[in-house]
């Protein structure tokens, strides 16, 4: 488990990071979501010891990063994808990683294996692509089978088969029981694979709980209704206090009411229904929502 507790930062007289608290589980990938400019890169820097908070503590297991003796072992963490030796070869980059945490040689080829980099391991990474870079980071954050791994955008600059891949891989990690958190403005990504979510705006905390009561507690909610004589159901909805859209001559959508009070509705004024489903809106309409008052960057109307 990760335990953030009271982290704090500051850059000059700016908070990046202020009295930021959350706990991520084992056995789940946790989304780790906030807009620009909310504190995400610099929270996960302070973490790991890459950035000194000036308040509060992490902890992985129960102890901070720098008591790990090797913490390849217990944490693979990958910020940044293109802090590597151009020099290096991708594969001798991951055999100076193996040696410093006192793993062996065949793991550097079982995880350029995992990653589909075997091919191109020995040449050197400035000919590698974002993606294929990306690849590696994560090779070297699977080297010492850690139980805990944190990853920052990691899906930025591989293709759609690979950004497939990537999730594939975090859900599988997550089933065998390893603590995962992820940040990504993919959020149609993390709606597929993440199971629980930490939000936060302006370095402070939005929300910490599931992704079904995030979208449940900030996503929109209507009742799709199709019927040959939608017209008589609109106004009787109407006349109920219900919000209702029209889609098109037999279908509309309606707000306030639930599926079975829209139903119940229908049957007393005998409308037969075609078609008769609650709706939910997406996890990116409910972070949009919940970070509203808390985005660093907001753009203008479109002339």
């Amino acid at each position: 488990m990760i335990a953030v507790q009271g982290l704090v930062k500051r850059f000059g007289s700016k908070f990046a990071v202020a009295n930021l608290s959350f706990e991520v589980q084992e056995g789940r990938v946790t989304g780790f979501l906030g807009p620009n400019g909310s504190g995400k890169s610099t929270t996960m820097r302070c973490m790991l010891g890459l950035d000194r908070a000036d308040a509060g503590q992490s902890f992985f297991g129960g102890r901070p990063y720098h008591e790990l003796e090797r913490p390849l072992h217990q944490v693979g963490a990958l910020l940044d994808a293109g802090y590597v030796h151009p020099g290096r070869s991708g594969r001798n980059h991951l055999r100076w990683l193996a040696a410093s945490n006192g793993l062996p040689t065949s793991r550097v080829d079982e995880a350029l294996a995992t990653v589909g980099l075997t091919d191109v391991g020995t040449k050197r990474v400035k000919t590698y692509s974002l993606g294929m870079k990306q690849r590696l980071g994560l090779a070297g954050v699977l080297l010492g089978d850690p139980h805990t791994i944190i990853l920052d955008e990691p899906a930025n600059g591989l293709d759609p088969e690979g950004i497939r891949w990537i999730r594939d891989v975090l859900v599988y990690l997550a089933s065998q029981g390893k603590t995962i958190l992820v940040s990504s403005h993919l959020l149609s990504e993390m709606a597929l694979m993440a199971t629980s979510l930490v939000v936060i705006g302006k370095g402070q905390l939005i929300e910490q709980c599931t992704v079904d009561e995030f979208v449940a507690r900030y996503g929109d909610h209507w009742v799709r209704v199709k019927s040959p004589r939608a017209t008589t159901l609109v106004d009787a909805l109407r006349a109920g206090g219900a919000t209702v859209q029209a889609v098109d001559e037999t279908t509309i959508e309606v707000h306030g009411p639930n599926a079975a009070e829209v139903g119940e509705l229908a049957a007393r004024y005998q409308v037969t229904l075609h078609e008769l489903s609650q709706q939910t809106g997406s996890l990116e309409d409910a972070f949009l929502k919940a970070t509203a008052g808390v985005q660093e960057y907001t753009a203008g109307g479109v002339r």
